[in-house]
């Protein structure tokens, strides 16, 4: 994790600069708050990564430069094989985003289908506890 925060600190930095080097230059306001909030974006990863790895303690093998490719076996975690909701996510998205242009009843049942398409793709392997098992 060490690595990460630096990478993303180092980013921060480098966003700060070219945003002065930007603004000297003359360019535009729109131009340097985009830069600058790049910067806030990077800071606030690498302060997350950071803090979570002062926290835990956890040293990846990122972090041993003596660390061999092994080191980095085994499980990840679960990703799913197949899933039907990014679908119907990415549409009731499309139809909040296009209620902006059409009008903002459209916004609102798009806001509907997101929330529910969101909770089932969010709970798409959750098993209920049945009440007759212990």
């Amino acid at each position: 994790m060490k690595a990460s925060w630096r990478l993303f600190g180092g980013l921060a930095l480098f966003y700060v600069l070219m945003t002065v080097i930007y603004w000297q230059v003359g360019g535009e306001p729109v131009g340097i708050g985009g830069m600058l909030l790049a910067a806030c974006l990077a800071g606030m990863v690498g302060f997350y990564v950071w803090f979570t790895q002062k926290r835990i303690g956890v040293i990846l093998p990122e972090d041993n430069v003596t660390a061999e490719i092994a080191d980095g076996a085994g499980e990840l975690g679960f990703y799913s094989p197949h899933s039907w909701w990014p679908l119907p996510v990415a549409l009731s998205a499309c139809t909040m985003a296009l209620g902006l242009i059409v009008g903002w009843w459209l916004s609102l049942i798009g806001i509907g289908a997101l929330m529910i398409s969101v909770i089932g793709m969010v709970t798409e392997y959750e098993k209920p506890v049945s009440a007759t098992s212990h």
